[in-house]
């Protein structure tokens, strides 16, 4: 081309116009020209471009390279491709094999490259994906794609799984293992455990009454005792049968019964591994002592509950109304506030040593003017009869078919409002004291009214009767007795009568 000549990018001084050449293959990358002779962008975003027509900044020692057009100097090793190795300057031997570069160091690369790295032009180029590779790209990321997708809405619907309990996903709670240990004998467990086998349950029919009570065992010959109002029902023809706790069943007869003292003595044959419980003493109880009442309240078998004893020497009484007391019941009873409910009537009070020290028999309930078999729930006044005068009549029972009940051979007059019990036959069959007997003996008249038994003050005549049914006819008594405002002190031994 001629000096001065317009070029494809307008005029170009003299020392431009030659013509130009690609870069050889074994050349030295210096700068946009080496590459085309296009301004591209440098090879590092944060190198800034060089000038159009900067000077060629490897013209000049120690390079040794004289042109910015100078041919490039041939290769004198073998490039390492992985990073380049670095070219000799001309006329410098080739360093051998493994031996450290002593050219100097590299000039820092303006540009973002190496300038002794081997040109990009000299790397082979990978080839072009085919047709079928590139359908194999799409597949691979179609299927990344909905792997994503699907375990995301697997993940959701496992958390929703998980929080909700949905059926199929198993959840395991962290639980104790069970105690197979025993329980202390004087705890409510340990007490349970000695005294259920002992305690039954009584269904009576006869004709159209029928009721649920509890009894226990009092030997091995298979009798048991029970409150009377429990199988009063069944009459002379009813039917009687009991429940033992192993789930054995079978029928009972009656041996006896006594109404004074509401208590009934049952027998069963044909029945073994029978457990009687042992009987304690109902004079060592005191008031604040631990016990436990096991029963079929409302007919569940088996029910236990505890509590203390809350009073002792409770006069209890129901029944009929006869003044001389022949059918009403008389309990000179040990208070509790175990709960008591209907059905538990004839069950065992059990103290800390598991021995019976009472026989449930009554309740106080809320709006019930009964006191003995009343239906309403517990509220805390339970009654039971004393196992000392249990025992005394149950033995009676069991040797003679009935009862005997202490007497002081008087008549009393049960309207009376004052305090204490006054002698008095008004409206009685008989007289007001029995000739010959325990009272006529021991000097008490008609209109005295007594006043303490042993001390112990009484209020009315009904709490006289419980006084002295609580003891045994032989006992000797001390009687406190007010005759015209004036007292005296008496002392008698009781009678016998024989329950009707």
């Amino acid at each position: 081309m001629d000096e001065g000549k317009a070029g494809p990018m307008g005029p170009k001084p003299h020392w431009w116009s030659r013509p130009r050449r690609t870069t050889p293959p074994d050349a030295v990358p210096r700068g946009p020209e080496d590459r085309g002779g296009e301004d591209t962008a440098p090879a590092s975003p944060c190198a800034a471009p060089a000038p159009r027509h900067a000077p060629d900044p490897y013209s000049t020692p120690p390079y040794g390279r004289p042109g910015p057009w100078a041919p490039a100097p041939p290769v004198q090793r073998p490039v390492t491709p992985a990073h380049g190795t670095l070219l000799p300057p001309p006329g410098m031997p080739p360093a051998p094999p493994g031996a450290p570069f002593p050219y100097g160091t590299p000039l820092p690369a303006p540009w973002g490259y190496d300038p002794w790295a081997v040109s990009p032009a000299t790397r082979p180029a990978a080839p072009a994906p085919g047709p079928a590779a590139r359908r194999r790209g799409r597949i691979v990321v179609g299927a990344v794609i909905v792997a994503l997708v699907a375990g995301g809405i697997g993940g959701v619907t496992g958390a929703f799984l998980e929080r909700d309990g949905v059926v199929g996903h198993h959840v395991r709670l962290p639980q104790a293992p069970a105690d197979r240990s025993g329980r202390a004998p004087d705890s409510v467990a340990g007490i349970a455990a000695r005294a259920l086998p002992g305690v039954v349950t009584i269904h009576v029919r006869g004709g159209s009454d029928q009721g649920t009570g509890t009894g226990f065992v009092l030997d091995k010959e298979g009798r048991i005792l029970t409150n009377n109002h429990v199988v009063e029902p069944a009459g002379s023809g009813g039917d009687i049968s009991v429940t033992f706790n192993s789930g054995q069943t079978a029928k009972a007869t009656v041996v006896g019964r006594d109404s004074g003292y509401d208590l009934a003595v049952l027998k069963v044959s044909g029945v073994t591994g029978l457990t009687p419980l042992a009987l304690g003493n109902s004079d060592s109880v005191r008031v604040g002592d631990s016990v436990v009442a096991i029963g079929a309240p409302f007919d569940l078998a088996g029910t236990v509950t505890t509590g203390i004893i809350s009073a002792k020497e409770r006069p209890i009484t129901a029944g009929g109304q006869k003044q001389d007391g022949s059918d009403v019941s008389y309990v000179d009873a040990l208070q509790t506030d175990a709960p008591i409910n209907p059905g538990n009537s004839g069950g065992p009070l059990m103290d800390s040593q598991a021995r019976v020290i009472g026989i449930n028999s009554a309740i106080r309930s809320a709006g019930d003017s009964s006191e003995l078999g009343g239906q309403g729930g517990s509220i805390g006044l339970g009654f039971a009869i004393p196992v000392n005068q249990a025992k005394r009549v149950a033995e009676e029972l069991i040797n003679t078919g009935r009862a005997t009940h202490p007497v002081i051979g008087v008549t009393l007059d049960m309207t009376y409002a004052g305090d204490g019990a006054r002698v008095n036959s008004k409206g009685a069959d008989g007289p007001a004291v029995t000739p010959g007997g325990p009272g006529d003996k021991a000097g008490i008249r008609d209109q005295d009214v007594i006043k303490k038994v042993d001390g112990a003050p009484v209020h009315s005549g009904q709490e006289l009767i419980v006084k002295v049914r609580s003891h045994r006819p032989g006992d000797r008594l001390s009687l406190t007795v007010e005759h015209d405002g004036g007292e005296r002190t008496v002392e008698l031994t009781l009678g016998s009568a024989g329950a009707r």
